[in-house]
Parts: C-alpha cells; structure tokens; sequence
C-alpha cells in the first residue's frame, strides 16, 4: 500500500494586494508542521504541489523543518479554483478588489462580510447554471484535481509515500471524490480545513481510500493560537 499526504497551505495575506503568499502566522504553521512530521514519517519518496506561491512556501518551510531537501513536482492540477473569479462572476463590481476591501470594510467585520459573500458566490459556482460564465467549472474543477491525484499516483508507482502540498478546495473536492459526498454539503466540509492540516489517503491494487481528513493535533494545545481556517 502507499500513502499520500493531502497538506492544506498555512495561512494566506487576506486583505493584501497579493493574497498568494504565506503571512508571518502561515509560516509558523508550516514550521510546526514540519517538526510534526520530522518525527511521523521517516521516509518521504516524492513530494508535489501546486504552482501557487503559497504551495511553495508552505512546502519549502516544511521541509526545512523536517530537515529533509527533496526535489518538488509542480502540478497545475493541484491549485486551487479561482476564487476571485467566483466571487466577480456574482457581484461584478468587486472585479475591483479595491472597491470591495473598502466595502467589506465598511460593515466593521470584513472577514466574516466576506465569508458571508464568498458563501453565496460558491453556491452560485457549484449550482451549474452559469457555467459558461466561468473560465472553470465547478465540474470541471473537480475533475481536474481527480486527474492530477491519479496522475500523481502513476508516476509514484506502488508502495510509496508522497507529500502534496495544495489548497483547501483541491482536498475537499478530493474527499467528496471518495465519500460520495453531495455537492449541497461539500463547502460545510471545506470551511472547516485548517490552514496545513493533513488529510491521509492510501492507495493500492483496490484504488484510493481516505484514512483520516483535516488532521491538526499539531495545532492543539501549546499551539492552538495557530489554528486557523482563512
């Protein structure tokens, strides 16, 4: 059997000019994570990731931490949906990010105003009607991040462990894939991914199962300040 662990980003600049990058407290998270895993996995094969900044980021201060210099595999399949596109496609005038961080402001609660947003422009993403309105489906997100898992386990071959480095919605779309999940609960699941949570899948001659999903017992405890979701 192999395994493959699914590693949420740390924490993203939300709120900055650009959001794909790591903010002080997601480098801390990937730090913690590393010493977590620098001890639970003494042999990593092959790690991959998306091309997004924070995937970088995230995977090279793991690493660092877990002393470990191993090459990375970039794969496209593993990104995450564009966010900022589902949220102009149902409100067009917050294709100006500006105009929308000043309105956001306004209501004295921007990220829970944003969630708010961001909850209604899913739903309208995932509903399918608008489709050709998207440069990316809902539908074909989802296949997508399942093309890049099974193409990811081809070229690892049986038996190996594999580190993946990716977004929230990549591993919630992964896990609806292998639950059978409906698409009307799918985003309850997502907004509870920790930012560099691990999720656990295992592969073998009978296909993909998921072991475990959203772990974060390295964020309990001593280091609960770093437990965060955006």
């Amino acid at each position: 059997m192999g395994t493959i662990y699914l590693i949420r980003h740390g924490q993203a600049s939300f709120g900055h000019s650009n959001y794909d990058q790591l903010s002080k407290t997601g480098f801390e998270q990937a730090r913690v994570l590393g010493e977590h895993l620098r001890g639970r996995l003494p042999e990593v094969d092959a790690v991959y990731l998306g091309t997004m900044r924070r995937h970088r980021e995230t995977a090279e201060t793991c690493l660092a931490a877990m002393g470990r210099a191993l090459d990375f595999g970039e794969h496209a399949g593993f990104n995450e949906y564009d966010h900022e596109e589902v949220v102009a496609r149902y409100e067009p005038r917050y294709s100006d990010k500006r105009l929308m961080q000043v309105e956001l402001a306004q209501t004295g609660d921007p990220k829970r105003a944003f969630q708010a947003l961001f909850a209604k422009a899913i739903e309208r993403w995932v509903g399918g009607e608008a489709d050709h309105e998207y440069s990316e489906s809902w539908s074909g997100f989802k296949d997508r991040c399942a093309a890049a898992l099974d193409s990811s386990i081809a070229q690892l071959g049986p038996s190996r462990t594999a580190l993946v480095f990716t977004s929230g919605g990549v591993i919630s779309a992964l896990a609806q894939r292998l639950l059978g999940i409906p698409d009307s609960h799918l985003f309850a699941l997502n907004w509870n991914v920790v930012n560099a949570s691990i999720s656990k899948l295992i592969y073998g001659g009978r296909g993909v199962s998921l072991s475990s999903l959203n772990e974060h017992a390295h964020f309990e405890g001593a280091q609960s300040k770093l437990m965060t979701y955006r």
